[in-house]
């Protein structure tokens, strides 16, 4: 059996994490956006803690925090994210860099251990500025004028602002040291419901969906709602709406078994209820680990565009807004991570797709990655009623210190 049981103290995880629930408690979840206060003092919260786990911490200029150690033998790193979206959860994040912590605090001082867990806390996974600025400044994926570009999406404050409102102005960007980790680990809540209604404790990750985003305008014409017949309408808003529907109805045809679709945002223009829109837009997102499907869906998109333009009353013009590459977990991690199920849920696992994005995609681009999903009350995420069973949460400790252990010891 693993010996690091008397090691490892499940208290100590389920202490730290409420710890962190209770700097920008919302209801019973939590609401610290990127560069918020309750954000930069939970970043100073493990800063201050890392060191603990043998750990040398600092937050660099894009508020990324890394404990690095001088421990001898191969690093593995491992992590998440600590800020939220908003009046959301306070698992999504805390979760993976609590476990990493924890295997840092537990592996770290082990002399028959060969190396160490170094931790990570990337800044904005959720988006607040950007798409995973933190870990894309790490690997070396965003750039000055990408900084300078970002700003809040939900106040319109300046990147540059938020960094130099709190002290982070100037300070150099942490880069990745090629080769100095033999991968990336990373925890976190499913966010679905696999687990829970399978009765699993684990989820091995197998890929990282890869998301595609549209800006799909509708162009028509702009009249009087009351005077103006319906059988000459040129109405954008009733085109758009028809649009979703058909969506619904074609895209099953084509699609994989886990792509999803979602109209996230629908806007008509001018929007009053007495007049007719003339012109309607939406925000789409298709997502799957397959970009053959993607591209079979979007080559369908265009065409259903097309066929409306057609039909002469309004045009849609389909415009591509984000490209997301899956990405796939490496095949040692699965294994580690599977092997030390094992040993700590009694081999109660599945592998599985990861549905939402995550860091350890980006990540992957560099090193070797894997991922571990613990389960999600109802399947509930994104909100502040999003929880796990303290049972579960202690179990998913164990088995990720287990197989950060294990990888170390490969």
């Amino acid at each position: 059996m693993p010996d690091n049981r008397s090691q490892f103290d499940g208290a100590r995880v389920l202490a730290d994490l409420n710890a962190l629930r209770g700097i920008g408690a919302y209801k019973t979840g939590v609401h610290k956006p990127t560069f918020s206060e309750p954000h930069m003092r939970s970043l100073e919260w493990l800063a201050e803690r890392l060191p603990d786990a043998g750990l040398t911490a600092a937050i660099d200029g894009i508020g990324n925090v890394l404990g690095t150690s001088t421990k001898s033998g191969p690093k593995l790193l491992a992590g998440s994210h600590l800020e939220s979206q908003n009046f959301a959860g306070w698992l999504d994040g805390p979760l993976g860099v609590v476990y990493a912590l924890e295997a840092a605090r537990v592996i770290n001082p082990d002399l028959s251990v060969n190396g160490a867990v170094e931790v990570a806390a990337w800044c904005d996974e959720e988006g607040h500025f950007g798409s995973f600025l933190g870990s894309r400044s790490y690997v070396g994926g965003v750039t000055k004028d990408d900084i300078d570009a970002a700003c809040d999406r939900s106040s319109g404050r300046t990147m540059r602002e938020a960094l130099r409102d709190v002290g982070l102005a100037g300070r150099a960007r942490a880069k990745a040291e090629r080769g100095r980790h033999i991968g990336y680990l990373e925890a976190h809540i499913e966010q679905g419901e696999m687990l829970e209604t399978g009765g699993l404790s684990i989820g091995v990750v197998t890929s990282i969906v890869g998301i595609w985003q549209y800006r799909i305008s509708f162009s028509g014409e702009q009249n009087h709602a009351g005077t103006t017949r319906m059988d000459v309408r040129r109405d954008a808003g009733l085109a758009l709406a028809r649009f979703c529907v058909a969506i619904d109805d074609r895209f099953p045809r084509l699609c994989g078994p886990r792509t999803v679709w979602t109209t996230g945002r629908i806007t008509l223009d001018p929007g009053a209820p007495s007049i007719i829109p003339g012109r309607a837009e939406m925000l789409f997102q298709m997502r799957d680990d397959d970009p053959g499907v993607i591209d079979r869906l979007e080559d369908l998109l265009r065409s259903m565009a097309a066929e409306v333009s057609a039909q002469g009353r309004c045009s849609v013009a389909v415009e591509r807004l984000r490209t997301g590459a899956p990405a796939m977990m490496d095949a040692t991690f699965q294994q580690a991570i599977e092997a030390a199920s094992t040993a700590f849920a009694g081999g109660r696992s599945v592998r599985m797709p990861s549905g939402a994005g995550h860091d350890a995609q980006v990540l992957a681009t560099i090193m070797p990655a894997g991922m571990l999903f613990v389960p999600s009350i109802g399947g509930i995420s994104h909100h502040w009623s999003e929880n796990t069973a303290d049972a579960d949460i202690v179990t998913g400790a164990q088995v990720f210190v287990e197989a950060c252990r294990r990888l170390l010891m490969e």
